[in-house]
């Protein structure tokens, strides 16, 4: 099973929609897929019709049962109506654990540990992370392989990005480990100047971790969330979905590339 996260410390840069997105078309190709939701907005359980308010059981049991040494992945995973399409959803009160569990030892391994129970049933797993740097922002790091950065085409989004690569940069200093990472440029709309000019400053700056496309400004992607159904399932020839598929054609040649073979699941 591979493990990715879309992580960026800037808000509604396409980071759930990324998530979701690349999941669709995985699936859409007969693979199994989890998604993991930690982020306490739960944008991503919300898409799927679940309320992170009251939604049980989710992704906050899973590190109160590692508390108590009784971690059961399984328990907090729920179907899609899409056939091997997963997910486990977020409950609002992950905001609560920086302040309850922070402290605590082995707590920024609990997502890494949940995810390796169920590694044989799935061909890929993606975590979304909060836009803040924490205990769940910690996991994801700690359980992923590749970090997927996406970043709006627009000038203000290019201050998110180096606040990002620096806190990458304290925790691969801490952890004594690289942590991978690709740029996926979203939002693009190839007829504003400042779209064309931060996609130059991105690959002028950051030509080695970018990838060399763009998500495009595609009005289908909103559509398609308040049916709650990812774009790339519904719609995978246009634009966007397009797009997404070329990204998760390169993001695999890049893992054959730097990461170990893994077997697939089937079913």
């Amino acid at each position: 099973m591979r493990i990715w996260a879309t992580a960026n410390q800037k808000g509604g840069v396409g980071k759930t929609t990324t998530a979701i997105s690349l999941a669709g078309v995985m699936q859409k190709r007969g693979h199994n897929v989890l998604l993991i939701d930690l982020d306490p907005h739960g944008s991503l359980t919300s898409y799927f019709g679940e309320d992170p308010d009251e939604i049980e059981p989710s992704a906050y049991d899973l590190f109160q049962q590692s508390l108590s040494q009784n971690l059961n992945t399984s328990s907090t995973i729920q179907k899609t109506r899409f056939k091997g399409l997963h997910f486990i959803p977020a409950s609002s009160a992950l905001a609560t654990l920086d302040r309850q569990l922070g402290a605590k030892d082995g707590m920024g391994l609990v997502t890494k540990k949940a995810l390796q129970q169920v590694a044989e049933s799935y061909d890929l797993a993606i975590i979304d992370c909060p836009p803040m740097l924490g205990l769940l922002m910690v996991n994801a790091l700690a359980a992923c392989e590749r970090l997927l950065i996406p970043v709006q085409t627009e000038f203000l989004a290019l201050k998110g990005l180096e606040r990002m690569v620096h806190t990458l940069a304290m925790i691969q200093k801490a952890r004594k480990q690289e942590i991978c990472y690709s740029i996926v440029p979203t939002f693009y709309d190839q007829r504003l100047n400042a779209s064309i000019e931060t996609l130059n400053t991105l690959k002028k700056q950051y030509k080695e971790t970018i990838w060399n496309d763009v998500i495009p400004i595609d009005t289908q992607f909103r559509e398609a969330s308040q049916r709650g159904i990812p774009l790339t399932i519904e719609r995978v020839s246009g634009k966007g979905g397009r797009a997404y598929s070329h990204l998760l054609d390169y993001l695999l040649q890049l893992d054959e590339e730097t990461l170990p073979v893994a077997g697939s699941a089937e079913g």
